[in-house]
């Protein structure tokens, strides 16, 4: 716990007066005063973030953190688990839906194996982290150990360190784990006190009869174990995932490297939720990518205090969100550094 606590020491506010004078420069634009609308606000919290009065903003990288969810022997997702196996090779050879719109926003998927029950051997492009073959039942008992949560939470820190290492300047968050979205209802509801049913939606399309057994399991996970809300590490190991924790420490170890992130849908933000609650700085450094179906992501991204860029109906995971949202993040840099000034182009100002 001490690499997390260390982590956790290094998260700043924002500078405020990095926000005033950037905003101050896009005023001095070729354009009525905020004009470009949340662009605007895009470029002066990159800036705040990075500490750079030009972000750059060549490298981007999506991590899709894949991991089993052991309250799947509940019945809660259409899919069997071994579909998160399947998956991760369909990652690595490009084809989900995450590749290809990383590719449309110049984005490097980076796969990660925190949690699959499932023996990568020899697998070229994957990144190795498994600390676990999967959470356990949260409905008989904790879904992960005290220390397979730290583990977690670590390799996200760790990831974080090396896109800072490696100048990747903007981060966005990915998973896949058949029944996760079983964990990030009961994430919410647990942290923000909501009824289960509330929170808690179809995931892979489930129907009325599988969607009632999903509100009464995530109910019995949280009567059995009663987690402290004011605890988020307490919660995350009752009835959490390893790709949730993995995505919280990603989260808080980029707020530490002053990168900025991207998150995707609703179990990404659950990760971001944790990370958020462990320190109420990290939302600075955030970006919520879009407002997802699932009806529990709305609860969170209140409790964060996020504003989704975009609302396209989405609620597939993986990270697809993130990478649609990329190029208008990036756009607001390059309005901040390719805009000219009113003295510049010689039109009468304000």
């Amino acid at each position: 716990m001490h690499r997390i606590t260390a982590t956790l020491e290094r998260i700043r506010p924002l500078d405020q007066q990095l926000l005033a004078q950037t905003q101050t420069r896009l005023d001095n634009k070729t354009k009525p005063l905020g004009s470009l609308g949340r662009l605007e606000e895009f470029a002066c919290r990159l800036v705040a973030i990075t500490g750079q009065e030009q972000p750059d903003l060549s490298r981007k990288a999506i991590f899709t953190f894949a991991a089993d969810h052991g309250v799947t022997e509940e019945g809660v997702s259409l899919y069997p688990r071994e579909v998160t196996a399947q998956m991760v090779f369909n990652f690595l050879r490009g084809g989900a839906g995450v590749n290809v719109l990383a590719r449309h926003a110049g984005a490097e998927v980076r796969v990660v194996d925190v949690g699959v029950d499932h023996d990568f051997e020899n697998c070229p492009g994957l990144v190795h982290r498994k600390v676990a073959r999967g959470t356990r039942n949260f409905c008989t008992g904790p879904a992960m150990t005290t220390d397979e949560t730290a583990a977690a939470l670590l390799v996200g820190i760790d990831l974080a360190a090396q896109c800072k290492a490696e100048g990747i300047g903007l981060v966005g968050t990915g998973e896949m784990g058949i029944g996760n979205t079983t964990p990030s209802s009961a994430i919410i509801a647990a942290i923000g006190g909501f009824e289960v049913a509330q929170v808690t939606h179809r995931g892979t399309g489930i129907a009325d009869q599988a969607l009632a057994n999903k509100i009464k399991v995530i109910e019995r996970g949280l009567a059995l174990h009663r987690p402290d809300p004011a605890k988020p590490l307490e919660v995350l190991a009752a009835v959490g995932g390893l790709e949730i924790a993995a995505i919280a420490g990603l989260v808080l170890g980029c707020a530490a490297e002053r990168i900025p992130v991207i998150v995707d849908g609703f179990i990404s933000t659950a990760g971001a939720l944790i990370a958020s609650e462990l320190h109420p700085q990290v939302r600075d450094y955030l970006f919520a990518a879009h407002q997802s179906v699932e009806v529990g992501h709305r609860f969170m991204l209140e409790r964060t205090g996020l504003r989704p860029i975009l609302d396209l109906d989405l609620r597939l995971g993986e990270g697809t969100g993130a990478a649609l949202a990329m190029p208008l993040i990036e756009a607001g840099a390059r309005i901040l550094a390719e805009m000219a000034t009113f003295e510049q182009a010689g039109v009468t100002g304000h």
